[in-house]
């Protein structure tokens, strides 16, 4: 092998890597493109678009409908069964079909309750769409990086990823300035966001089907690479099964990790959807530091969830950095719940916490799954466990909706919307408790063991 084709072998992981990234930016972008927009839902008369702060939660939850009532398990099972080219194509291009949908029904001029009932549906295309190129993304980060920094590249990914939900949170509110009392925000002022949002979906599937060349290489020198037999029998080995399903569902620390998500992004995901509904009336900020504040979390991840995915790959002691991690979201929501109403101090305290919480769990979890389960079944194992987590974030996110809408200040509903994230983040913790323990009993999982080899 001659030197430049070395350097093309050490270089190809990360070439793959920065065409998996782009099309995640892309989807946490629009995903979080309203976050620090959200007040505006308080006050429907407001905006030409009509919608209340309950249609905002109802139209954030259809994100995960069609992913809870089947869709992520069920195409989980045909990633594996297909592979990442040709199930991760289908869903890139249904993400950016449903986001397409969504501004279409923004600035459809249509009744309020008509143009939620499209955008509903198109959050509900984007949605599983999303969550499926997020697992193939995921899965592939697997392939490439197998016996090599996984948890190094799967941070740097979630890192990039977030910071496409930092450019929208900051973005956002100088899409859609600020107006004087009384005026009203148009249709095509409103849709700014998503339209950016989809410019950014266009690059991402240029980039994806790069990748899918890049993949196809892959594997057709992987197969060249050992003799007919070998690849028969390994082709034999690393057949997918369903019944292979029933084994994960046995899986007891599969399950908590699976749990542990569920809880745990509930407690940061939801919340961003309604962060300057909360951050302005506990700690009187105005909305563009609102902005600011909450844009702390996806930026301190782009600077930490790689820091900490070195940490995994190195040092290992995952299971505590996920507990360290679930106390720290504690913290930052007890801060943001019960700390002295109008001083802006403790909700930049707040995001730090959580910042730090929302870089720490992910690099431990994520790459503590390709440990407990067979690569055979990672990508429906991933697609479980993003099933379970997009369930809770439906029920959360129209639990903060109705909060909110049922409240009679803003105020007392984010104190409101903050107990309960109090109560998500303590059942958190006693998840991440619950893999320590496991960790400490059976260290044969390897669990805490470096995932550099």
């Amino acid at each position: 092998m001659d030197n430049t084709t070395h350097r093309l072998n050490r270089l190809g992981p990360w070439l793959a890597l920065a065409c998996l990234v782009v099309p995640m930016f892309a989807s946490y972008f629009f995903d979080d493109m309203f976050s620090t927009l959200s007040h505006l839902f308080e006050n429907p008369s407001l905006i030409e678009l009509g919608w209340n702060a309950a249609d905002y939660g109802l139209y954030t939850s259809g994100y995960s409908v069609l992913c809870v009532f089947g869709g992520l398990v069920i195409c989980g099972m045909l990633l594996d069964k297909w592979g990442v080219r040709i199930t991760g194509s289908i869903f890139v291009g249904m993400m950016a079909g449903g986001a397409a949908l969504v501004a279409w029904a923004i600035t459809s001029g249509l009744a309020p309750k008509t143009s939620l009932s499209i955008a509903y549906v198109g959050c509900m295309l984007f949605g599983l769409g999303s969550e499926i190129a997020g697992v193939a993304v995921t899965r592939s980060i697997a392939k490439w990086f197998k016996d090599g920094p996984m948890a190094f590249a799967m941070g740097l990914q979630l890192a990039i990823a977030r910071l496409g939900t930092a450019f929208a949170l900051v973005i956002s509110p100088r899409l859609v300035a600020a107006k004087a009392p009384g005026e009203i925000y148009s249709l095509s002022e409103t849709a700014r966001p998503a339209f950016l949002g989809l410019g950014l979906m266009a690059a991402g599937m240029v980039l994806w089907a790069i990748f899918v060349a890049m993949d196809a290489g892959f594997d057709r020198r992987s197969r060249e690479g050992v003799n007919s037999l070998q690849s028969e029998s390994a082709e034999k080995e690393e057949q997918f099964r369903f019944k292979d399903v029933l084994g994960l569902l046995k899986n007891k620390q599969f399950i908590m990790i699976a749990l542990l998500c569920v809880f745990f992004y509930s407690s940061i995901i939801s919340f961003k959807k309604f962060a300057s509904a909360i951050l302005i009336p506990r700690f009187g900020v105005p909305v563009e530091a609102a902005s600011w504040m909450v844009s702390m979390l996806p930026f301190s991840t782009v600077i930490f969830a790689p820091l900490f995915g070195i940490m995994v790959d190195k040092i290992g002691k995952g299971t505590r950095w996920m507990v360290a991690g679930a106390v720290l979201a504690l913290i930052a929501h007890l801060l943001l719940a019960f700390a002295p109403a109008g001083v802006p101090f403790y909700g930049y305290l707040s995001m730090v916490f959580l910042g730090f919480g929302y870089s720490l769990v992910p690099a431990a979890m994520w790459p503590s799954v390709p440990k407990l389960v067979p690569t055979k079944v990672l990508g429906t194992a991933y697609s479980l466990i993003y099933w379970v987590q997009n369930l809770g974030l439906m029920l959360f996110k129209m639990f903060a909706g109705k909060i909110f809408s049922g409240s009679e200040t803003g105020a007392t509903g984010a104190v409101g919307v903050e107990v309960m994230f109090v109560a998500v983040c303590v059942i958190a913790l006693l998840l991440a408790l619950g893999l320590r323990h496991s960790s400490a009993r059976m260290p044969e999982l390897r669990l805490d063991s470096p995932s550099k080899k």
